[in-house]
């Protein structure tokens, strides 16, 4: 199987440390999130409020840009509901941290928000 999110997971290991990083980082970690919501990769509700729980735990460790950190939240909050929210949520952070991410990872959200929301 195929890692879903490979321009996220470059662009945020390329990074020098500090908020394009972690907005990276929060970005990825939201992908990996909302992959969980439908599809192939479907958990089981119970399990993806737990990671939601633990993701908002690690979100609150970061130190990211004032104007990210609501819509990574949302985004975080909307992978406990169903497709078309994390969809709706994914854009509204595309919209917010398109300036810290490359075009091929605005691309792997976007494509993401169209399944989720096909789903």
């Amino acid at each position: 199987m195929r890692f879903p999110f490979p321009a996220l997971a470059t662009l945020a290991g390329r990074l020098p440390l500090g908020g394009g990083r972690e907005v990276a980082l929060a970005c990825l970690l939201v992908a990996r999130l909302a992959a969980s919501v439908s599809g192939r990769e479907a958990s089981a509700l119970p399990d993806r409020l737990t990671r939601a729980t633990a993701a908002k735990v690690w979100l609150a460790s970061m130190a990211l840009p004032t104007a990210t950190r609501a819509p990574i939240a949302r985004c975080i909050e909307a992978t406990t509901g169903t497709g078309l929210q994390v969809a709706g949520a994914l854009r509204s952070l595309v919209a917010a941290a398109g300036s810290h991410l490359d075009s091929a990872s605005v691309q792997e959200l976007e494509r993401l928000a169209r399944q989720l929301a096909g789903a």
